[in-house]
């Protein structure tokens, strides 16, 4: 993505330029939440349907700079063991509403949740601001602590069920 006037992007330029993940990318093509054309076994992504995710001219979107002084990112991942399918979908709901809180800050949290089913093992991956990050942090605290319900033996059995 040297240049403003180029016409199609890779998978990979388009998640370096989000900050994401190529396989989450790869996720908004085949959910067709970005729009993209296959070129043998690769996806290139047009100039407009990248702005048209973006909501803005690539150009602008995309800053060639580096962050600016005193820029701070916080990548954190939680693991949540012996969770149920149902609690998971609820954990997720909280996190995502969470990290869409209003905050003094110009960038969002980016939030991705996965559970996998086979091992009733639930992980969340937050990326941002440190101060959004912590709060999320506590909150997930607050939620998974003993007393709480989540990790109950109820929802240990709901896997052992499904």
């Amino acid at each position: 993505m040297e240049s403003p006037e180029r016409e199609m992007y890779s998978v990979g330029e388009v998640a370096q330029r989000l900050g994401l993940h190529v396989r989450t990318v790869r996720a908004y093509v085949r959910e067709g939440r970005l729009k993209a054309v296959r070129i043998g076994k690769q996806y290139r992504i047009a100039r407009e349907d990248f702005e048209a995710l973006t909501g803005g001219p690539a150009a602008a979107a995309l800053p060639e700079a580096a962050p600016p002084r005193g820029h701070v990112e916080v990548s954190s991942i939680v693991q949540i063991d012996a969770i149920g399918p149902d609690a998971a979908s609820r954990l997720s709901t909280l996190v995502t509403a969470g990290g869409q809180f209003a905050r003094d800050t110009p960038e969002p949290l980016r939030i991705q949740t996965v559970y996998d089913r086979a091992r009733a093992r639930m992980k969340i991956v937050i990326l941002g601001n440190a101060a959004a990050s912590a709060d999320l942090l506590l909150l997930l605290n607050g939620v998974l602590g003993p007393g709480n319900g989540i990790l109950s033996d109820d929802s240990a059995q709901e896997v052992d069920r499904g």
